[in-house]
């Protein structure tokens, strides 16, 4: 009976221990900095910095890399004055920028505008969204200018491209349009 008893003392012992242990941390910690984060100021104590700056301003007159400013307005007047910009993509690349401006056309375009330009994407056809006009509609005398600068600014529904598309990558697109409308004038 007596071993019994020290049996029972021993495990109530081992069941209190096990139960007074934290789950949420670690008993002993070998590297204790891998577990608890420090948290560190940005910028604090830079001496290339001014008192109470976070971040720097971009100098003036700067430009993203990537992007070009866009000399015409989102009005009805730049658009205008868009028809007669012609891309400044180079012309002996055609095929590689046609072939470039299809891989983004199904990305982003045909969704909505469908693989051939006819306006019949599958959102169209699920009737998810309506008025998408067909490249080959004569009303709307769509040229890469006008092309690019809907992808630029966005017309009615359809949204801005700016953000997901640099500016080689629009023009691409542009002249894939162009493509897609002279077929289907044939």
């Amino acid at each position: 009976m007596n071993s019994f008893l020290k049996l029972t003392v021993i495990v109530c012992l081992l069941m209190v221990v096990v139960a007074c242990q934290d789950k949420r941390e670690p008993n002993y910690q070998y590297m204790p900095n891998m577990y608890e984060p420090v948290g560190y100021e940005t910028y604090d104590e830079v001496d290339f910095l001014p008192s109470n700056q976070e971040a720097m301003v971009p100098p003036a007159n700067t430009i993203n890399r990537g992007w070009l400013p866009y000399e015409f307005e989102n009005t009805p007047e730049g658009k205008e004055l868009a028809r007669l910009n012609t891309s400044p993509l180079d012309s002996m690349s055609r095929e590689e920028n046609l072939a470039t401006g299809a891989e983004l056309y199904t990305i982003y375009c045909a969704i909505c505008h469908g693989d051939k330009g006819k306006g019949q994407g599958t959102l169209v056809k699920r009737e998810k969204i309506l008025g998408v006009p067909s490249y080959d509609d004569p009303a709307r005398n769509i040229t890469v200018g006008t092309a690019y600068h809907t992808q630029i600014y966005g017309l009615n529904s359809m949204g801005s491209y700016a953000s997901q598309m640099n500016s080689t990558e629009m023009w691409q697109v542009a002249e894939y349009v162009m493509k897609l409308k002279q077929d289907l004038t044939k």
